[in-house]
């Protein structure tokens, strides 16, 4: 018995807030940063054959200044690692942020002293993406995840907290090489 039993057919019952995060998930414009083969995957993402297009991303920005994602795609060397956070505070907020591939979200096969073990370490990450390297199907679905994410944002206050929050808690995190396994 709400009120929209009361409301004759053709009303719809919204708020801001879902209206704006529909129109924002259908126009984020991915920054294009592939690093390594991962790279190859994102840019197969753009051909006809998966047609990111249909998702209102097919403007890969090459200025970090016009683009709201960051796929980081392959491995991070700690001469990148400055970089990778330059450009990613040079986005205008709100931004996002998926880590393509294994090497991208734990640093994969290459656990030595030049790679980042996990770009969480550097920047915030919204969606880590598995595979090495991911297909452009699996890229596809980590999209549509963060749509959802997206859409269901808060705004104002509450959305800049938890973004600092997340942040915060991402860069005190204890880093991979000083994490025990079960093998340790």
């Amino acid at each position: 018995m709400g009120i929209e039993e009361k409301l004759p057919a053709g009303f719809l019952l919204s708020t801001v807030e879902q209206v704006a995060g529909y129109m924002r998930k259908g126009s984020v414009w991915p920054a294009t940063f592939g690093l390594a083969c991962c790279a190859i995957e994102m840019m197969a993402v753009g051909t006809p054959d998966y047609d990111i297009a249909r998702f209102g991303m097919e403007r890969f920005s090459a200025t970090p200044r016009q683009a709201d994602l960051m796929i980081v795609a392959g491995r991070v060397s700690q001469k990148m690692a400055p970089v990778v956070r330059q450009v990613y505070d040079q986005m205008p907020e709100p931004k996002w942020v998926i880590s393509m591939g294994v090497c991208a979200s734990s640093g994969g096969m290459f656990n030595n002293y030049a790679i980042v073990q996990g770009v969480d370490h550097i920047i915030p990450v919204d969606i880590f993406l598995p595979g090495c390297p991911p297909r452009p199907q699996m890229l596809l679905n980590a999209i549509l995840e963060l749509h959802k994410q997206i859409q269901g944002m808060k705004f104002g206050v509450n959305r800049v907290a938890a973004a600092r929050a997340a942040e915060a808690a991402a860069l005190e995190a204890t880093p991979t090489h000083a994490m025990k396994g079960l093998l340790a």
